[in-house]
């Protein structure tokens, strides 16, 4: 079993940061990659933020230049830094895993972000 914890969203003016954390724990064998995705009202859940176990990154070209992600593969803990966040990053945003072998996919509960204008 496979416990996923995520912390940090919450409300923040535009312009201004947020930094969610997350970590899995329980019986894995191995994470190929790590990321976080977001869920707006109306619409479907898009990746933000991935980082592999090598240390390659991609980003959703709207958050390129403001957001970071970072993970630690030993800890199993991936970290995403929003800065200069806007109102249209307002969303549910949900922590992943991509285990090593033919295995589904790790999913956190989610964290609401509001960006108020």
């Amino acid at each position: 079993q496979v416990h996923v914890a995520e912390s940090g969203g919450g409300l923040v003016q535009a312009g201004g940061s947020l930094r969610l954390s997350c970590k899995f724990s329980g019986t894995i064998f191995r994470i190929n990659a790590m990321g976080w995705y977001r869920q707006a009202p109306g619409k479907q859940r898009e990746l933000v933020a991935r980082i592999t176990s090598g240390g390659s990154t991609n980003y959703v070209d709207s958050v390129k230049g403001r957001f970071t992600i970072s993970g630690d593969n030993a800890e199993r803990t991936v970290h995403l830094q929003m800065d200069s966040l806007k109102p249209e990053d307002t969303a549910v945003y949900y922590c992943n895993g991509e285990p090593w072998g033919n295995l589904r996919d790790y999913w956190g509960q989610g964290t609401q972000v509001t960006v108020s204008s």
